[in-house]
């Protein structure tokens, strides 16, 4: 279910705080945090993020694109090894018998 629109959108209030002092001094810095729970806002497009994925911290540059996205949504915690299936070797060639000369 969605989130009410008179609440608005959840964003820490450290991360606010960073964002807003470094929208006043127009600087780039790169802003760490740990709140991937965090919704992007309008404020956020232009700077970039480092989010902690649980070992480290993925820098994310924020474009318009991203507005409404949680961060964590592009900071993945998890590795993705691939399904089980038929394992191809290394040297072999995939695509049949080799050309005739």
């Amino acid at each position: 279910m969605a989130r009410s629109i008179k609440k608005g959108a959840f964003v820490d209030d450290h991360l606010t705080k960073k964002v807003a002092a470094l929208n006043d001094t127009r600087e780039k810095k790169v802003i760490k945090t740990w709140s991937r729970r965090s919704t992007i806002v309008p404020d956020m497009v232009g700077h970039t993020i480092a989010v902690h994925n649980g070992r480290k911290f993925i820098p994310v540059y924020i474009a318009e694109n991203m507005v409404g996205h949680k961060l964590g949504e592009f900071s993945p915690s998890r590795i993705f090894k691939g399904h089980g299936g038929k394992k191809v070797e290394v040297g072999a060639k995939v695509g049949g018998a080799p050309p005739t000369a």
